[in-house]
């Protein structure tokens, strides 16, 4: 285990982490510091606990939205992903009739 020290909303906190983990707990602490600042510049002296709820609230907004737009996406890529199917389908079958209309035509010739 590695432990970090963060600074967010001007206070230190040491946290625990896992090896390896340390400089990804470092940029969440940041963003953190970054979005009570915003809030703080916002709205003034709230009090810190306010101002910690109102960064999470963001925060958990923020990613609420990543996410809604991710299925979104992966929606819209299945159903892409289908029509190219169905179009590669399509043009199999195409290719099939006119294999068979130019066999047609050579045994035509041939008579």
């Amino acid at each position: 285990m590695s432990e970090v020290s963060v600074t967010i909303g001007g206070r230190k906190f040491r946290f625990a982490c896992n090896e390896g983990e340390e400089a990804r707990l470092e940029s969440l602490a940041g963003m953190m510091d970054e979005k009570i600042g915003e809030m703080r510049a916002a709205s003034g002296e709230i009090g810190d606990q306010r101002l910690v709820m109102m960064a999470a609230l963001a925060i958990a907004d923020n990613l609420t939205e990543a996410r809604e737009t991710a299925e979104a996406e992966r929606k819209r890529s299945e159903a892409s992903e289908q029509r190219a199917q169905a179009m590669a389908s399509r043009l199999d079958e195409l290719g099939s009739r006119l294999e068979s209309v130019v066999a047609r035509l050579a045994g035509e010739a041939g008579d």
